[in-house]
């Protein structure tokens, strides 16, 4: 099937227009479920009375909330729905092929087995396997000193060896957004993230309102987390595949996962064709009579912040990378093990490109200094004393600035779409990438994604203009102020008359009468993601405003910083069109705005540049217009509400308000919320991955509901995140997911400087999408908060988080190597640098006074003058002042020389 095939297929099943009325047919009634209620001392739970699978799992705190889907087990109640207490086996004999059983599919009736001592229920569940699986298998739920485990016994009961390619536990949470509300979503719905950590791997489950208690569900012995496998709709699924579910999934339902212990067999046929899985696929043999025992153990942290002592408490290894696990070639990083075992050996996977030295231990923490070389996907394997082993999952990239450099040649050069023929007008344009086919997308069904507009289509030309934020290069620059002028500004903007600064969703359509032969016949052309000329013009959709603003403030920074680089315009011009931008948004596009956009934290920097400009009648009105959606805002109970169920794009520009204007209750319930779904994980792809599975659809070339790892959410999740731990840097769990989500939105960018909309985090592909789709919304969250942090933990000592940390005699010093070398925070100070010009060489920090002394590099042609500004951002902080230098515009403007020159910032 192709992928244009595909998506019409999804699409017609899980998309709708936003604003389209939607009449929702009568539920069916179903007959209750008879079940069987058990407590344990963590939790109140049911199993169903005819199959033994959970039918509810509640806190003992708090029995009202469930973590499974309970309240739909009657409609989940037939053939082919999966339950926790399920499973999946592929197994075979000696020269035999591979034969496939589950206990869903078939159900037949159960065996019931004696329940005695610590046993809370058992069975034998063969019969659900079919009359040929050559396993007994028996299930027993435990109480096991209070913990609540769930065993499955395998022995081969045949003469000869079978092999188990494939045995996987389905893990069913109640992730299911369908039918319910915002309020009811996050008061009833769990979110689950994987480790895939082999032996030391779990899943976390956290409520979408971030409160506690979390669920852990962690291995037993043998039953190592190796793969985690989406369990597909049935009715979608590949013929022949009964590893399936017939509930719904779409951008209202994930769908449920399996626990895969072993995956050899799937590696051999659906897996064959993908990535390199996150561990090696393995398989086990049984001898004939032999048996196996796999489990897991569910228990409760009491907050999702406590799931790391929680898992200690639990004796399971625990891994915290610092600053994360996306690591450049020139950076150091550190890994902290907290282990009840001792390590017997680590390894790198690939060998050499990575390697663990051991260093100083910090409070029980075993801590190793961890070197890159390479690029790419790489792998430490951390053996410990019984045989276990626990992997951590790295990438690594080159030194920043030269991934810098990269995006901004290949988005100006690849990229680059100049044709006076073009019948869109997007002459030039910087256009979304294949990176398969190595061409710009001229043309998609979904024709936003050729139209420089809406996310799937704007992300090329936003990355490429965010990127001279702090990093400007004059022929870029040129490229740019072209494309604004010529294309934002005249064909995607309306530049004049009674909707001046309106725009418009797409610059590309679909009208095959008017530009007959120009449109690929072999895809289809008839879903509603194809728009009329007239579709394509509407000016309503505010979620494209936030694009636009940002092409005009970044010039406007560049201009008003860098002498002699943009030309076209002067530098007010530039800012006048973003507030122009943001009005037109709020006159034309007013239903949208009752909503968080995605990259809406540029409206408040506009604001607060158009206070720092004196243009106070600007700065007036918009304040009152973006005052309006603030309290809004404030009246909600989740204040971060989408055009979708659920999504992850709403809350940081809803965070910049709530804290803009004061409101900080709302504030903090949002961050609470960001910290449900951004978690943080040993794996540089799930560690401050902001959850998403549906935008493959809009933006991708293979258009699937899968789980996305840093979509564009994930650091544009770490903006506010950010500024949470600047407020209180005693937290070193807010700066641990954000670093993530600002860094994982570096590994899309390639070796060459294409960037990938997300990663198909699916076994079956383990790959970049080829298309560049709608990333450059996560690069600008990228670019607005690339900074390094010095900081002082009281567990792990002195740590850099983008750059290099250096202690003698009493003073700390940090070396920035981050993306832009503009922005430092030092926490124990709790002191915000910034530069809009100029670049920080080095930073000293003497604890025992405050004193900071701040080395910046010597000028350069674009950079004759630094300009910095000083925040203290913690209530007990000390404000600083800067000797020798002019304050203006509330920063000081420093004259730079030959060579660096040296600040001293003063504690007052």
């Amino acid at each position: 099937m192709t992928a244009f095939r595909l998506l019409t297929l999804l699409l017609a099943t899980t998309a709708t227009l936003p604003g389209d009325a939607q009449t929702k047919p009568a539920k069916p009634s179903y007959r209750p479920i008879a079940q069987t209620a058990i407590r344990t001392p963590a939790f109140r739970l049911a199993l169903r009375s005819d199959t033994q699978t959970l039918a509810r799992l509640s806190p003992a705190a708090e029995p009202g909330f469930d973590f499974v889907p309970g309240a739909r087990e009657a409609e989940r109640a037939g053939d082919g729905y999966v339950h926790i207490g399920d499973i999946h086996l592929r197994a075979r004999q000696s020269g035999g092929a591979w034969t496939d059983f589950a206990s869903a599919q078939h159900r037949k009736a159960i065996r019931r087995l004696p329940a005695t001592g610590a046993t809370l229920a058992a069975a034998d569940i063969t019969a659900s396997l079919g009359i040929t699986s050559p396993l007994r298998v028996e299930r027993r739920w435990i109480d096991d000193h209070g913990v609540l485990a769930l065993r499955f016994t395998l022995t081969n009961t045949t003469t000869a060896p079978v092999e188990i390619g494939a045995l996987g536990l389905p893990m069913v949470f109640d992730n299911i957004i369908t039918d319910r509300s915002l309020e009811q979503a996050h008061a009833q719905a769990s979110f689950v993230d994987p480790y895939i950590g082999r032996d030391a791997g779990y899943l976390q489950v956290t409520r979408l309102n971030g409160a506690g208690p979390a669920l852990l569900v962690l291995p037993e012995k043998g039953t190592p987390l190796e793969a985690y496998r989406p369990v597909l709709e049935a009715a979608k699924a590949p013929k022949g595949d009964i590893f399936t579910d017939r509930s719904k999934r779409g951008q209202t339902s994930e769908g449920f996962y399996d626990w895969a212990v072993a995956s050899k067999a799937f590696a051999e046929k659906e897996w064959a064709k993908a990535g390199e899985q996150w561990n090696t696929p393995t398989s086990f043999t049984l001898a004939p009579g032999a048996a196996r025992t796999i489990g897991v153990r569910f228990v409760t942290a009491p907050s999702i912040a406590a799931i790391e002592d929680t898992l200690v408490a639990n004796h399971r290894p625990v891994a915290v990378g610092i600053p994360g696990y996306v690591v450049p070639t020139d950076q150091d990083a550190s890994l902290f093990l907290k282990t009840p075992l001792p390590i017997a050996k680590i390894e790198s996977l690939p060998a050499g490109a990575l390697t663990a030295t051991p260093t100083a231990s910090a409070k029980g923490w075993a801590r190793y200094t961890v070197r890159s070389k390479g690029w790419g996907r790489a792998t430490l394997a951390i053996t410990y004393a019984d045989g276990s082993v626990q992997t951590v999952s790295y990438y690594i990239t080159k030194p920043l600035d030269q991934t810098m450099a990269d995006l901004g040649r290949f988005s100006t050069t690849q990229q680059w779409y100049e044709n006076k023929a073009d019948p869109f007008g997007r002459n030039p344009a910087i256009l979304a990438y294949d990176r398969e086919a190595s061409k710009v997308v001229t043309q998609d069904p979904r024709v936003w994604i050729s139209g420089m507009s809406d996310e799937g289509g704007a992300g090329s030309w936003v990355a490429a203009i965010s990127k001279q934020l702090d990093n400007p290069d004059p022929a870029e620059i040129a490229k740019l102020q072209r494309l604004v002028d010529e294309t934002i500004q005249g064909d995607l903007q309306v530049p004049d008359g009674p909707h001046a600064g309106a725009v418009r969703k797409s610059l590309f359509y679909y009208d095959p009468a008017a530009h007959a032969g120009y449109y690929d016949p072999t895809v289809d052309w008839k879903t509603w993601t194809s728009w009329s000329k007239k579709d394509a013009g509407d000016l309503g959709r505010a979620y494209n405003y936030p694009h636009v603003a940002i092409g005009h403030w970044v010039l406007y920074r560049v201009a008003r910083n860098h002498p002699g680089l943009v030309t076209a315009h002067p530098w007010r011009w530039y800012l006048d069109h973003a507030y122009q931008t943001t009005t037109a948004m709020m006159r034309d596009a007013p239903y949208y705005t009752q909503f968080g956009l995605m990259e809406g934290d540029v409206f408040v920097d506009i604001l607060k540049d158009l206070k720092r400009e004196g243009l106070t009648a600007e700065a007036t009105e918009m304040e009152r217009l973006m005052k309006r959606r603030a309290d809004h805002w404030r009246t909600l109970r989740y204040p971060f509400g989408s055009e979708m169920a659920w999504d992850s794009t709403g809350q940081p520009e809803v965070y910049a308000w709530m804290r803009y204007f004061g409101y900080q209750p709302q504030a903090d319930v949002t961050r609470q919320v960001i910290l449900a779904y951004d978690p943080t994980i040993p794996s540089w792809g799930y560690n401050g991955n902001a959850r998403r599975y549906w935008d493959f659809l809009y933006g991708g070339k293979y258009p699937r509901i899968e789980r996305q790892l840093h979509h564009y959410g994930s650091t544009l999740n770490a903006v506010p995140l950010f500024d949470a731990y600047r407020a209180d840097p005693t937290d070193l769990r807010l700066l641990r997911i954000a670093y993530g989500g600002m860094m994982g939105g570096i590994a899309n960018i390639d070796r060459d400087g294409f960037s990938s909309a997300a990663f198909h985090s699916a076994p079956d592909m383990m790959r970049w999408d080829p298309y560049s789709g709608d990333y450059g919304m996560g690069f600008y969250g990228h670019a607005i908060t690339a900074a390094s942090y010095l900081v002082n933990d009281p567990t792990f000592g002195w740590l850099g988080f983008g750059g290099t940390v250096d202690q003698a005699a009493g003073v700390v010093s940090i070396t920035p190597k981050d993306g832009a070398r503009t922005r430092l925070f030092i926490a124990p100070a709790g002191l915000w640098i910034t530069l809009e010009a100029g670049k920080i060489a080095r930073a000293t920090y003497v604890p025992a006074t405050g004193a900071i002394t701040l080395t910046l590099d010597a000028a350069a042609k674009i950079n004759p003058a630094a300009r910095v500004f000083v925040e203290t951002t913690t209530k007990t902080g000390r404000s600083y002042t800067m000797a020798g230098a002019q304050f203006e515009r509330g920063g000081y403007t420093v004259p730079l020389g030959s060579a660096p020159i040296s600040l001293s910032l003063s504690p007052q």
